[in-house]
């Protein structure tokens, strides 16, 4: 697509891009401007940033901004954003993190997607096997994977990944309760379980040389909580969702067994005429 066409089709289907921000100076001025490229329908959450993250954003005046002193965590930064789009009349966010790892060049493959999918979380699937991908990452790709399928029953390719088309419009009556980095994993098992369809596009991603990569996962913490999350999704799923589910099915097979009796018995408007 053009680029012409790219921007009409943002506004078209009314669809905003999200960038929330952590102390990511280095990186936030060209993602901001990568982005500029395709849309100006952006919204950018500064998420309590501590270094010169406020000053570089004075840089783009046509960006909508959020700002707050006290870091909150990705989770709350992404659901203010999304209220703040809700309310600005968009149905659908793109979020793309800022720390440089997402390429602006792939919005168009959700926008495309979006039109055979409307109502569809669209997840940018990353290539996990490169070889610039850290050892620590590729294990948490495969474990949040796993635990997804013990919590859904549904296979994904990458759960773990920032870059996502959310249908806000869909997801503004599920009251979420986590705030940080498991906040992205508990939006795709809640929406699975509302029955909200999850779908793929492969996108790339870098990770900068050792050293020079910025994260802001603290992998105590944020793994006890992401693990603390699991548990609490597994036991719900097992007691109430999987059963919910199991009973919902046999109910439908029951209900369509006794329409096809009921049209069995019932004569047929030949007979009956005969039967006068």
């Amino acid at each position: 697509m053009e680029p012409v066409e790219i921007r009409e089709l943002f506004k078209a289907r009314k669809v905003c891009v999200l960038v929330p921000t952590y102390n990511n100076e280095n990186t936030l001025e060209k993602i901001l401007a990568d982005v500029l490229a395709f849309t100006d329908q952006l919204i950018v959450v500064n998420d309590g940033s501590t270094d010169s993250t406020r000053e570089r954003l004075q840089k783009f005046p046509q960006v909508d901004i959020i700002s707050y002193p006290v870091n909150q965590g990705k989770g709350f930064a992404l659901r203010l954003g999304f209220k703040r789009a809700l309310e600005r009349g968009y149905e659908y966010v793109i979020s793309i993190d800022s720390d440089g790892q997402h390429f602006a060049a792939d919005l168009p493959k959700f926008l495309e997607k979006l039109q055979d999918h409307p109502a569809a979380i669209i997840i940018g699937a990353r290539n996990m096997e490169q070889s610039s991908v850290p050892g620590k990452s590729s294990f948490g790709h495969k474990f949040s994977n796993f635990w997804f399928w013990v919590e859904t029953g549904l296979s994904m390719e990458d759960t773990q990944s920032g870059y996502r088309l959310y249908p806000v419009k869909h997801l503004r009556d599920i009251n979420f309760v986590t705030r940080k980095f498991e906040f992205e994993i508990e939006v795709l098992v809640r929406s699975a379980w509302r029955g909200i369809e999850l779908e793929h596009v492969p996108v790339r991603v870098f990770y900068a040389e050792k050293g020079k990569r910025v994260s802001h996962f603290r992998p105590f913490w944020d793994f006890a909580r992401i693990s603390i999350l699991n548990t609490v999704l597994v036991t719900v799923a097992l007691l109430y969702i999987k059963p919910r589910d199991f009973f919902r099915s046999l109910k439908k097979k029951t209900s369509g067994t006794s329409s096809m009796i009921n049209s069995s018995i019932q004569p047929s408007p030949t007979a009956q005429k005969r039967s006068l």
